[in-house]
């Protein structure tokens, strides 16, 4: 009974216009842009390696929510979840972007990887659940395989699809996205976990019951409920959806270049990204400068919020409108 009334409440509001994903035969196009514009700028390649300042500009927001800790065990609920949506899950979702970062060793460099890896526990504290190392097993198939229907994670699954393609589906999928993303990995291509993996399990739960037995609950359901809205629906959520999804036919990933760059390293410049992957964040917005004409053209997105809406509302963008490859397996 309980399962009818979720899907009768799911469709609810107009259906999406598409029935299946868009799928395509040909390779992803970042590599092969890659290699046109490094013929024209290889001086691109200066801009290759780590940023010396970002350590400091994380830590500095570990920092602040280690402060906010002492404020937020005496307020009551509705204020906690008020500034969980308006500030700390703001800076949880920024330490998310961070180890973003720190998957691609831009913290201290491809040749300290025991640094990068436990500056990545370091800054998955304050988010409340281990994330860190099983975000960069999966994230970098995503850059080798993007849009391969078993191993890019990234895509939503063909159950996702069907059954939040209303717009009332699309609303509940927002708000529901933290936990496809953090558990269709292990629906759609389950790895065993690894000992670093175990490792990060264990500091991060010590650092929870650590803040439990000495500051109370509510200083962790502030942790948690942070990171978990500020993945769903929220503006600086919109990124997770303007980066791949279909909002024109035939492009598979999109740049957004507003203000909420500033607090989320540099995500939005996507296209940029995906074709340098090398490139830290920061210096993202010097690869488009040089290289203008390749990116000026392409479609873009000027507001995250704007993104929500329109997946929300057209009837042409959903789950389905993502570009899949058929699985041709890994590389030896």
């Amino acid at each position: 009974m309980k399962s009818r009334t979720f899907c009768i409440f799911l469709e609810m509001g107009q259906h999406v216009s598409r029935n299946d994903f868009e799928w395509v035969y040909t390779e992803e196009p970042h590599a092969s842009r890659r290699k046109i514009i490094l013929e024209k700028y290889p001086q691109i390649k200066k801009l290759f390696g780590y940023d010396p300042y970002f350590k400091w500009v994380v830590t500095g927001m570990v920092l602040i929510q280690f402060i906010s800790m002492f404020f937020i065990k005496d307020l009551s609920y509705p204020m906690l979840f008020f500034l969980a949506y308006c500030f700390g899950g703001v800076i949880n979702h920024s330490l998310m972007l961070a180890i973003h970062e720190i998957a691609h060793n831009f913290a201290f460099g491809h040749g300290r990887p025991k640094a990068n890896r436990l500056f990545g526990y370091f800054a998955n504290l304050p988010i409340g659940i281990p994330v860190s190392v099983s975000f960069k097993k999966y994230h970098l198939i995503h850059h080798r395989y993007q849009g391969d229907e078993k191993l890019d994670t990234d895509l939503p699954t063909l159950l996702e699809a069907k059954l939040f393609c209303t717009t009332f589906g699309k609303f509940c999928w927002l708000c529901l996205q933290p936990f496809f993303y953090a558990f269709r990995p292990l629906i759609v291509y389950p790895m065993s976990p690894t000992l670093m993996e175990y490792i990060n399990f264990i500091i991060q739960f010590t650092f929870d019951g650590l803040i439990w037995y000495f500051l109370g609950g509510k200083v962790l359901v502030y942790l948690l409920s942070g990171s978990a809205m500020a993945m769903g629906l929220h503006p600086v959520a919109g990124h997770f959806i303007s980066e791949h999804y279909m909002y024109r036919k035939g492009f598979e990933t999109y740049s957004y270049y507003g203000p909420l760059n500033w607090i989320t390293f540099n995500v939005g410049y996507h296209n940029e990204h995906h074709d340098f992957p090398a490139v830290p964040g920061s210096r993202l917005p010097e690869v488009k400068r040089i290289a203008s004409e390749f990116y000026d053209n392409l479609p873009q997105h000027n507001s995250w919020v704007s993104v929500l809406y329109d997946f929300v509302m057209d009837p042409d963008i959903g789950p389905y409108a993502r570009i899949k490859r058929k699985h041709k397996g890994l590389a030896s």
